[in-house]
């Protein structure tokens, strides 16, 4: 299960380091950082567009992969008009989680069974016990992101190769699969009830949010812009 724990794992020496390199070469920038840090506290650091762009080019930067990921996604997110904090630190800690070796194929850290199709989850969902049909639907959710977020290019080519579905599938039965999720009694003991219903809401907008991650930062040549161009032309045209 994907818990939105990232962003309560920054120690203060870690949001330092960001003030660190806000300040390099301009000491009032950097007393003004500090007195924001002590006022609004670490997230007056962290949204500030400066960070981004210091973590990324900065040679002394030297922060934790997880708030290199928080902030990655925070600042997409706030480009598409998604402002909420709990939104980008359970993205976050998604992509930080799918990370590791097959974790993105398994419901659950301890879930013995992969699945690399959304038709083998909803499946397995006739079944499943009450608390593996959450880990299902929930699953339905993330691997479904996971894909259109990060992975848009390799999910065209596959409709223009093999006749697959599209983008606008994927984000249909992953806001399904939130949908669902949320309405359960487990997500409403984990605190998950109102999260996971508000990224089914913006299932499309935080999709596009990943989108700018994965051109921008992780695989900024792959494919071509007239491709991705279309590629949101047609998610939005078949409903994405």
């Amino acid at each position: 299960m994907i818990l939105p724990t990232i962003r309560a794992s920054f120690s203060r020496r870690d949001v330092l380091h960001l003030v660190q390199l806000l300040g390099r070469g301009d000491e009032e920038v950097q007393r003004g950082a500090e007195q924001r840090l002590d006022e609004e506290g670490a997230d007056a650091i962290l949204d500030d567009p400066r960070v981004l762009n210091a973590l990324l080019t900065d040679p002394i930067a030297s922060a934790p992969t997880n708030l290199v990921f928080y902030v990655l996604v925070r600042h997409a997110l706030l480009e598409v008009g998604i402002s909420d904090r709990g939104t980008a630190d359970y993205v976050a800690s998604l992509l930080v989680a799918f990370g590791r070796a097959g974790r993105a194929y398994r419901p659950s850290d301890t879930a013995p069974e992969e699945y690399h199709y959304l038709v083998d989850m909803v499946a397995r969902l006739a079944d499943a016990d009450r608390r593996e049909a959450f880990l299902l639907r929930s699953h339905l959710g993330n691997f479904s992101l996971w894909l259109t977020g990060l992975f848009p290019d390799y999910l065209a080519a596959r409709v223009r190769r093999k006749g697959a579905p599209d983008i606008s599938y994927y984000e249909r039965m992953g806001t399904t699969g939130y949908q669902l999720a949320s309405r359960s009694p487990e997500a409403k003991t984990l605190g998950l009830d109102k999260l996971l219903s508000d990224v089914a809401d913006h299932f499309s907008g935080v999709r596009t949010a990943l989108n700018l991650v994965s051109d921008r930062y992780m695989w900024p040549r792959a494919g071509d812009p007239v491709s991705r161009l279309l590629r949101e032309v047609v998610a939005r045209r078949s409903g994405g």
